[in-house]
């Protein structure tokens, strides 16, 4: 099915309800319009990415802006893609062929290498939520919506790039998708880059980039030990490559 036969609108409603908690409402043609229209990831995280970076336009302290972010940010999205993290952390741990990693994948119990990985993306976004709020409030703005577009992209590259390891969520969005679906998403991102100049170009375009670049090794990673991308999988792109994000745009605002 052709992007252009694909209802937007259902696909951008269908995305809401499934990347955030916002009550927007959903049914199946929106879901099937969704999993169809990878688009829908990239547009989807301007969506999240703005409403989770407006406390940065405050004038806070660092530490209250940073740690509004964070709070509004999990309160949109939910704990699904951290749990995903988790779900992989714990994969990651053990010692075993691909069918070893996702039965424990599957596992609902979170184990150490779980709390291990979540811990430290979650410290790791915290400490780059202190250095984006530490920078002018537009830029901090623009940043923190660089990474989260970034991350959604990151998920999106997986979707239509990747192979499916196992039934599930990911394959029903995965097995209907292929490279062809990749170039909205790359077009998607042009808005945010042609601001660029005026907000930090190098921070933006570091911050909307890195997640995509995390996501790759991340599906990589899938591919090689767990014999394709999952649902999982995805979710923990979306937020190791969030807290990349956030970093890899302080970090290049700063330098350049």
């Amino acid at each position: 099915m052709g992007l252009t036969s694909i209802p937007l609108p259902a696909a951008l409603r269908g995305g809401v309800a499934f990347l955030t908690r916002l009550p927007v409402g959903s049914d199946e043609a929106s879901w099937e319009a969704f999993r169809r229209a990878p688009l829908a990831f990239t547009v989807v995280g301007y969506l999240v990415g703005a409403l989770a970076a407006l406390p940065l336009l405050l004038p806070l302290p660092v530490p209250t802006a940073a740690a509004l972010y964070l709070a509004t940010l999990y309160l949109l999205t939910g704990v699904t893609h951290a749990d995903g993290l988790a779900d992989v952390g714990d994969a990651a741990a053990v010692h075993g062929d691909a069918d070893r990693r996702l039965s424990v994948l599957k596992d609902s119990q979170t184990g150490v290498g779980g709390a291990l990985a979540l811990c430290l993306c979650l410290v790791t976004l915290g400490l780059g939520a202190l250095g984006v709020a530490g920078t002018l409030p537009r830029t901090a703005f623009a940043l923190a919506l660089a990474a989260e577009v970034g991350a959604k992209t990151g998920m999106a590259t997986l979707v239509c790039t990747g192979e499916s390891a196992h039934e599930g969520m990911g394959a029903a969005l995965i097995d209907v998708n292929d490279a062809s679906n990749l170039l909205p998403c790359a077009v998607a991102l042009l808005p945010l880059l042609l601001v660029a100049p005026a907000l930090g170009a190098a921070g933006v375009v570091a911050a909307a980039l890195a997640p995509v670049a995390t996501a790759f090794l991340v599906g990589r990673w899938g591919e090689n030990h767990l014999g394709g991308v999952s649902g999982d999988v995805l979710g923990a792109a979306n937020e190791l490559g969030r807290a990349v994000g956030v970093h890899a745009g302080v970090v290049a605002w700063t330098l350049f």
